[in-house]
């Protein structure tokens, strides 16, 4: 890894994603930046403040590293799998544009590992 995290993200689940939405479009002026698979709410001035509303599912990540490349994704996961770490998402190229993995921290809370592909940047 070579310390290029870009963003690290919140992820809130709910069950009423239009009242989530309504709220943080509508008081606090984030704009939609996607909303499927989840909805990507993100600062108009600041495309890097974001935050994630997913539906209850598992796993459910707690929030998102952004780590800035794909190779980085791969080399965060080779050193999640070497040290024994619990994978509960594999390795993915999503249709979207993401490579990503969940793995549990020391702790039990689920991080999502990604990157975009370059041509999502």
């Amino acid at each position: 890894m070579d310390g290029m995290i870009q963003r690290i993200v919140p992820y809130l689940t709910t069950t009423d994603p239009a009242g989530v939405r309504d709220f943080y479009v509508g008081v606090l002026g984030l704009e939609v930046a996607m909303e499927d698979p989840v909805l990507n709410l993100r600062s108009p001035g600041n495309p890097a403040a974001q935050v994630i509303v997913q539906r209850p599912g598992s796993p459910e990540p707690r929030f998102g590293v952004d780590v800035g490349a794909p190779d980085a994704v791969d080399a965060a996961h080779a050193e999640a799998v070497a040290r024994g770490l619990r994978v509960v998402y594999p390795l993915t190229d999503e249709a979207w544009g993401v490579r990503r993995f969940f793995v549990a921290d020391p702790s039990g809370s689920v991080v999502n590992v990604l990157a975009h592909a370059a041509t999502m940047r």
